[in-house]
């Protein structure tokens, strides 16, 4: 038994120096595959129906490894998870609405950033009123997700009768009916669920700090990393990233959300 393990630690260990030596890129190209982890939960970027993955994400993964000239071979797990199994070398890539922040960029690197959000607020399609910003919301009714940064936000503005809501669901339900005044939400899920509930509802104004995402990797791959952000690249050119997008969003959201 003892034996057993010493050599599965030293196939492992002589994997992760073969990797280490090579580089990421090669690595990947020599395997034919690029292992992918996602949650699998979280519509429309990644999640399971009939049993299988599907969303804006898993068709973006398909079509990166594909450009790198191998198959996307996807894993999925709790989001809590998912950057440490990265590290441990469990999969090459985490494309899963990673954002790019200072903290994390100690311990990954990121592609060119493939999606770039901010909050946005969701108001009636009738509604004459226009609101600019969350100061604008001062004495009405905002309806926001529980558990989400939003409630924050609006606290820190202050004067906004802030509603808090199980999903998105039953908020849009009440702007709709007109008993809240405005709802907000990330700029990239608003068509998607506008669209899922069919109400008569719409995007209004963005109103926070935007916020980028990129396939996340371990550190000190360059020429891996070169190789992604230029299959990005070539996907914007050629128009293949919109249409994957459009899809989804109906919408490019490499580009910063705008006022509709």
């Amino acid at each position: 038994m003892l034996i057993r393990k010493f050599l599965a630690v030293a196939v492992l260990l002589g994997t992760a120096l073969h990797a280490g030596a090579t580089g990421l890129l090669d690595t990947v190209q020599h395997r034919g595959t690029l292992r992918v982890a996602m949650e699998g939960t979280y519509p429309p970027f990644n999640y399971k129906e009939n049993g299988k993955l599907a969303g804006f994400e898993v068709e973006l993964a398909d079509a990166l490894a594909q450009r790198l000239g191998v198959k996307a071979e996807f894993t999925t797990g709790e989001w809590s998870g998912l950057l440490a199994g990265l590290q441990a070398g469990k999969y090459d890539v985490v494309i899963n609405q990673v954002g790019i922040t200072d903290q994390r960029k100690q311990a990954f690197d990121f592609s060119t950033p493939y999606t770039i959000s901010s909050p946005q607020l969701i108001v009636r399609k009738d509604d004459k009123r226009v609101f600019k910003s969350l100061a604008d919301l001062r004495g009405k009714k905002l309806g926001v997700g529980e558990g989400t940064n939003f409630a924050d936000m609006a606290k820190a503005v202050g004067g906004i009768d802030i509603k808090t809501y199980p999903g998105s669901s039953e908020y849009l339900q009440d702007l709709a009916l007109g008993r809240i005044d405005a709802a907000m939400n990330d700029s990239l899920l608003i068509p998607y669920i506008i669209k899922k509930t069919k109400l008569p509802l719409k995007a209004g104004a963005p109103v926070g700090q935007i916020e980028e995402s990129g396939v996340a990797f371990v550190k000190g791959n360059s020429k891996f990393k070169a190789a992604v952000d230029k299959a990005l690249a070539d996907m914007e050119a050629d128009g293949s990233f919109a249409k994957i997008s459009n899809k989804w969003f109906d919408r490019d959201v490499s580009k910063p959300p705008v006022a509709p």
